[in-house]
């Protein structure tokens, strides 16, 4: 007999959605301790519900759970970006490929592009900008794909928050995200896939050179 997967309590879910919203925005910051008393006054739920979703938090990697020193958002170094670019640099352009071929909808990503262009703050950029990558995966025919590259989807974007409060990239990244769209809509699977690698690359080595510099070591 096949178990069905337990679905995550309403209350929790709102408490999971809510931290995450604010780590993503930088409203939550690497290293920032979190502490189930106060987000539970903050949401106005009991601690149980903080408790899952904190728990649920640390398994997509976005905090961390210790015995001594608590709960924190995750930090981002030079290893953790490495870790998570790797993986999209070797699944993302293959997805947008297969989107491409495949004849999917872009208007997601055309919309979050504009959404993008429209933004007056970071967080506002920074969701639109995760969704645009999103949009150009998720219809790629593989739902295992798609699950894998929504896996690291949240690391990704923490990288970018940090990355961006300590040197704004974003226009320079969004020409980029025109490139590629531009190519996918052309139907040109191979120059996207190709545009999108370049991008992903070029982002990681502007704000983590010295993960570069492993990669050349090894």
């Amino acid at each position: 007999m096949t178990s069905v997967p337990t679905p995550i309590p309403s209350r929790t879910q709102f408490v999971l959605e809510g931290i995450k919203h604010r780590i993503l925005t930088g409203q939550l910051t690497p290293g920032q301790a979190l502490v189930e008393t106060e987000i539970a006054a903050q949401f106005g739920v009991s601690k149980t519900p903080v408790r899952e979703a904190l728990k649920t938090l640390a398994g997509t990697g976005l905090v961390v759970m210790n015995q001594y020193k608590g709960v924190t958002v995750r930090m981002v170094d030079a290893d953790m970006a490495r870790e998570v670019y790797d993986v999209r640099l070797l699944l993302e352009p293959e997805a947008l490929r297969r989107s491409v071929r495949r004849g999917s909808s872009l208007d997601t990503a055309r919309d979050a592009l504009e959404r993008a262009d429209a933004a007056t703050d970071t967080a506002q950029r920074s969701l639109a900008n995760r969704e645009f990558h999103r949009s150009l995966y998720v219809r790629c025919g593989n739902p295992l794909l798609g699950r894998m590259l929504d896996e690291v989807r949240d690391q990704a974007a923490l990288v970018s928050a940090v990355a961006w409060a300590a040197n704004p990239s974003w226009e320079r990244e969004a020409a980029e995200h025109r490139e590629i769209l531009r190519l996918a809509l052309e139907g040109d699977s191979d120059g996207a896939a190709r545009a999108l690698h370049a991008h992903i690359a070029s982002f990681v080595q502007r704000a983590f050179p010295e993960a570069q510099g492993k990669d050349e070591q090894e």
